[in-house]
């Protein structure tokens, strides 16, 4: 373990390091100079969730929900009762117009559900002998209401009581679950996106019904995102990438992510097979309404909803998948990986002469269904005005496994989950040294020591 912190690690996989992204000590760009490790759970951490300005909570296969206190790293609650790993927690704030608390949903392989008190660490409420496990959370703090998705979508209200279902028929069940404008839902199931309607009758009751199907993916969809108030966003096992109209549900842009073949490649005698599903995979995309930031195999790809094109990307930003992304700024951003690296990155212009073909992000991209591209001409990246790389400007050294997720608290630093069954505590150095010395001068005062 030492020896990661202090910067040495060797790739995760069979995959060399490129020697594009060796980045040295003199990292001025990046402000993470400090670290704690947070020790507690013992077995593989997958979910980090923001509870306040101070708080977060983390969750994975060992069953265990433990709340920090980012400023210290302190554990302030470790709230245990599931059997099985954790597949899902979300926060879930109720406003009674007088009061407003924040609790933990968490949902289990047990087939539980469970709501927490993160402040006592008490479960209030917890629902047992579900017909399936639970894959994703929804809370619709308008309604007061909370969603449940797997085997068949569940709507409960703040008391955990169930007011309506609807039993899907996809082998898969829901994995992914969004909130869209006029009391409507997008559920990721397989290949599909069902758009759900939540009715509430005079008498408060609620009903559920299924009022359109999305069938225009041609794999398996990995991520769905809100976008902004009119716009949504889904990406696929196959590197499709949709944006979708929040209100009509028709399709404003199509693009198909294709790995570029190398001109070696083109002129060997045997062709090569087709690039592997995990080379494609869209895992994650994260926006900040201006930019979508799709995490594509081990690289990375920025997307415009504006000019609805590329305006960036890096081919290969990490050696192994990426896991999990974060726009910083319209300019900067970050990445974590399998590899078990987090990286910062910033968008800029590319050198001229531009990178060389084999080097590009993908090879064909277009802008309508793929069943419709007969003839339609290629464009490179290179053939692309004012396309911009994305260019390293640190790397966090710490974990000795797939950093799965991260969340920003800002000014108070950044927290990082892993395979290691470590969190990290990223604080800025400069910061954190000013705040000492004031504490310290504080307390000299305080003594008569000046």
């Amino acid at each position: 373990m030492l020896r990661w912190i202090l910067g040495g690690r060797e790739a995760q996989g069979s995959a060399e390091k490129s020697p594009v992204l060796c980045i040295g000590e003199e990292q001025p760009k990046n402000w993470f100079t400090e670290l704690q490790v947070l020790k507690g759970h013992f077995d593989i951490v997958r979910f980090l969730v923001q509870i306040d300005d101070f708080r977060c909570a983390s969750a994975g296969d060992d069953g265990l929900v433990l709340v920090w206190n980012i400023e210290t790293g302190e554990r302030l609650q470790e709230l245990r009762g599931h059997s099985q790993q954790i597949t899902a927690m979300t926060t879930f704030t109720c406003d009674d117009g007088l009061t407003s608390h924040t609790s933990l949903i968490t949902a289990s392989s047990d087939r539980s559900l469970s709501l927490w008190d993160p402040d006592t660490g008490n479960r209030v409420q917890t629902i047992s002998d579900l017909q399936s496990s639970v894959k994703c959370l929804l809370v619709l703090e308008r309604l007061c209401v909370w969603i449940s998705g797997g085997e068949e979508l569940c709507v409960w209200n703040k008391d955990f009581q169930l007011q309506c279902h609807k039993q899907n028929h996809s082998d898969t069940g829901i994995t992914a679950l969004i909130e869209l404008p006029k009391n409507c839902l997008a559920a990721a199931m397989d290949k599909e996106i069902a758009i759900y309607r939540l009715t509430v009758s005079t008498d408060s009751s609620l009903s559920v019904a299924e009022i359109r199907c999305l069938s225009d993916h041609q794999d398996q969809i990995r991520s769905l995102i809100n976008v902004n108030d009119g716009l949504f966003a889904s990406g696929s096992h196959a590197g499709e990438l949709i944006l979708w109209d929040a209100i009509d549900w028709n399709i404003l842009a199509y693009e198909h992510i294709l790995w570029e073949e190398s001109q070696a490649c083109a002129q060997a005698e045997i062709r090569l097979a087709a690039p592997k599903p995990s080379e494609m995979s869209i895992q994650h995309l994260t926006t900040n309404g201006k930019l979508i930031l799709a995490a594509v195999g081990s690289g990375l790809y920025v997307y415009s909803v504006l000019s609805k094109m590329v305006v960036a990307y890096r081919k290969v930003a990490h050696d192994s998948n990426v896991l999990h992304t974060m726009l910083l700024s319209d300019s900067e951003l970050m990445s974590c990986s399998e590899d078990g690296s987090v990286r910062m990155w910033e968008i800029q212009d590319l050198p001229l002469p531009a990178e060389p073909a084999s080097a590009g992000f993908f090879g064909m991209w277009t802008f309508s269904r793929s069943n419709k591209q007969t003839g339609a001409p290629i464009k490179k990246v290179t053939d692309v005005p004012n396309i911009r790389m994305l260019e390293l400007t640190g790397d966090l050294i710490g974990h000795s496994g797939a950093v799965q997720m991260f969340v920003n608290f800002g000014e108070n630093g950044l927290v990082t989950c892993s395979a290691d069954h470590l969190l990290i505590l990223w604080k800025n150095g400069e910061r954190q040294s000013h705040l000492r010395s004031l504490a310290l001068f504080e307390k000299l005062e305080e003594s008569g020591g000046l």
